[in-house]
């Protein structure tokens, strides 16, 4: 590492809202109703943990990072190491399917199941019909990589990939649908279409958090920089520490592309918002143009602050995991995975919005690694590595 390492994060460009203070003008009480039911939250818990392979994922300790930066700690949920996906959404789309199998009325076999993907998301729907003996047509859009696409041939999938962009495949897989009486198995919503479905991916989220918790041995996080995409991810982490916590929460900061800023715009726009996504980001996971319906009165009401990056921090970001300071693990990180990490970064390099965001020295931070390299070739044309040398570095370094 030399002086140089954090020059892309002084230079960035970074847009921001501090939702609290407009939450403060305009007299906010919070919602009346919470999004999740501890019955709920309970049996995603319980049903989750039975199946084969599961272990929760590592919260690293990046002390090095955090020393580099003068903050007091920086925790580092890695989930690459999630089932065989290497994702969160592994949890999501794959416990809703699962609980189509519980609760539907058709014989398993029959049933076929369909998504709009940028990739997790669809692999995670197609890992759960595989598991369930069902069909999964998958949707994806034009900037798809081919490496993910394949990802989801590998697990039985029919995918048909569509002009435009990822909201413009929701669209199609929508109407395929409603045309041959599948079942959408969604993280967002279109409309008032999908809600309880993309509630049932999110509960499914919750596991992770409900891990986060159990791990977190000693102080709270003062500060959560999470991704934003639809905003599931988000909400479900804002409002889980708010019911564990409530007034000890951390501030939560939610981050998301400059290229794709629905959840900005439609904090600064004080209402959900659609935006056309004309220029895909290389964080092709949160490449998202309308915020889901679900988890935008959550965000609206509690997180504390938006903030946009471009994407010139991602490579760099993704680098420093890989090759990281001092004894932190060397950890492979995706490129959708680094959003919240890399607008930290940033945020520490601009003295005025660290002050706002109220980064010091004690700040404990918490940032979510929602993916591996599920696209290796991609993983390895950002970082100049390749993800199996990362990880025998790790292993070889745990073994001396």
């Amino acid at each position: 590492m030399t002086a140089t390492t954090f020059a892309p994060f002084s230079r960035a460009q970074l847009r921001h809202v501090d939702n609290s203070a407009l939450a403060l003008a305009r007299g906010d009480n919070g919602i009346p109703h919470p999004l999740f039911h501890a019955a709920e939250l309970a049996h995603a818990k319980e049903k989750i943990e039975a199946w084969p392979g599961y272990q929760p994922s590592t919260l690293r300790s990046l002390a090095s990072l955090a020393a580099e930066l003068n903050v007091g700690h920086i925790l580092y949920k890695d989930e690459g190491e999630r089932f065989s996906l290497g994702s969160f959404k592994a949890l999501g789309g794959a416990y809703a399917v699962s609980e189509l199998a519980l609760n539907g009325a058709d014989e398993i076999e029959q049933i076929t199941v369909t998504t709009a993907t940028d990739g997790n998301h669809g692999l995670s729907v197609a890992w759960g019909a595989k598991n369930h003996g069902m069909q999964a047509v998958i949707y994806i859009h034009a900037e798809v990589s081919q490496g993910r696409e394949q990802a989801l041939l590998n697990l039985g999938a029919e995918v048909i990939r569509v002009e435009g962009n990822y909201d413009e495949s929701v669209r199609i897989c929508y109407e395929a649908a409603k045309k041959n009486g599948w079942h959408i198995i969604s993280d967002t919503t279109s409309g008032d279409a999908g809600h309880d479905v993309a509630r049932k991916v999110m509960t499914g989220y919750s596991v992770m958090v409900t891990e986060i918790v159990a791990q977190i041995t000693d102080e709270l996080p003062t500060h959560v920089f999470v991704q934003g995409g639809v905003g599931g991810l988000a909400a479900t982490v804002c409002e889980y520490f708010r019911i564990a916590y409530g007034d000890r929460a951390p501030k939560f900061i939610v981050v998301e592309p400059e290229l794709a800023p629905c959840l900005y715009l439609s904090a600064e726009a004080e209402q959900a918002i659609a935006v056309d996504v004309v220029e895909e980001t290389v964080m092709a996971g949160l490449s998202c143009g309308e915020v889901s319906s679900v988890a935008w009165p959550v965000l609206f009401h509690y997180a504390n602050d938006f903030l946009t990056i471009p994407d010139a921090l991602v490579a760099p970001t993704m680098k420093i995991l890989a090759n990281p300071f001092g004894g932190d693990d060397p950890i492979v990180a995706g490129e959708s995975a680094v959003a919240g990490l890399a607008g930290f970064i940033a945020a520490t390099q601009c003295d005025e919005l660290k002050r706002t965001l109220n980064l010091e020295s004690n700040s404990r931070v918490l940032v979510i690694g929602t993916e591996g390299a599920t696209d290796p070739a991609l993983y390895q044309s950002l970082t100049g590595l390749s993800a199996h040398a990362v990880r025998k570095t790790k292993t070889d370094r745990d073994l001396s």
